[in-house]
């Protein structure tokens, strides 16, 4: 294992007038993780992703990317640490195709500046068929796409920039069984090569199948940090409604650890 985590957040606080919207808040990442982030609407869960991947600035705490402090005015300085997210309405140019959506914004451009459109198919081309082999859409508009497919390539836009951490906003809400089964092992794929995952979702056997650990938020505040082995879905359920575990938890563990 690594010496540092992927990224730690200590002590992050962010406030909205009167309202603590994350208080307290300390959680990490390690490389080849998945850290599932769970916690009903309002429970910070989503304001604690958008500090972390530079759209929003927190009152205080402090994030560390490989030990080192870093300060995030705006998402593309989370993006220049290898931090990226695909948030749950993918963000994608329903008009575009595969190639220019994976590019937007940070077209390449040949040694005369302009734009090198061979250059971006050819490296969409190889980026989406490490992801799925049976993908062959590059010239189609993604509107025309199934949500799988458009899934597949808002996770290639954000493995394209050498992402370390990838936040993944309920990443299987709006797809079917088999759409879903596909981003499992795509997310399973992209833990395997190293990078660390904050998966933040509502579905609890996408947690229970695909995550490491669990990291739990109600009102705000951690209400529970624990690896998935340790809870069962009436204990996640029960931090995230009243935000305490069982009372018969802790007996319950140590059953299990004799």
């Amino acid at each position: 294992m690594t010496e540092h985590p992927l990224v730690e957040m200590i002590d992050i606080e962010k406030h909205f007038g009167g309202v603590r919207a994350v208080e307290h808040v300390s959680l990490d990442l390690w490389p080849g993780e998945v850290v599932g982030v769970l916690g009903h609407n309002g429970a910070g869960k989503s304001c604690l992703m958008r500090i972390l991947s530079g759209a929003m600035i927190p009152n205080g705490g402090e994030i560390r990317v490989g030990g080192k402090t870093v300060e995030f005015t705006e998402p593309n300085d989370a993006r220049a640490v290898g931090i990226e997210t695909i948030y749950q309405t993918l963000a994608l140019a329903d008009h575009l195709d595969a190639p220019k959506n994976l590019f937007l914004g940070r077209e390449l451009k040949t040694r005369f500046g302009n734009l090198d459109d061979a250059r971006m198919h050819e490296e969409a081309r190889e980026v989406l068929a490490r992801l799925n082999p049976n993908f062959k859409n590059l010239r189609d508009p993604v509107s025309s796409l199934s949500g799988g497919q458009r899934q597949v390539i808002a996770i290639a836009r954000a493995i394209y920039f050498d992402t370390k951490i990838l936040i993944m906003d309920e990443p299987t809400a709006a797809l079917g069984p088999s759409e879903t089964a596909m981003v499992a092992d795509l997310i399973r794929q992209l833990r395997a090569e190293g990078i660390g995952i904050f998966l933040v979702s509502h579905d609890m056997h996408d947690v229970f199948d695909l995550c490491d650990r669990i990291v739990v938020m109600n009102k705000g505040k951690v209400v529970g940090a624990h690896a998935i082995e340790e809870v069962s879905k009436d204990d996640v359920l029960s931090l995230i409604v009243k935000g305490e575990l069982p009372a018969d938890w802790s007996a319950r563990n140590l059953e299990a650890a004799l």
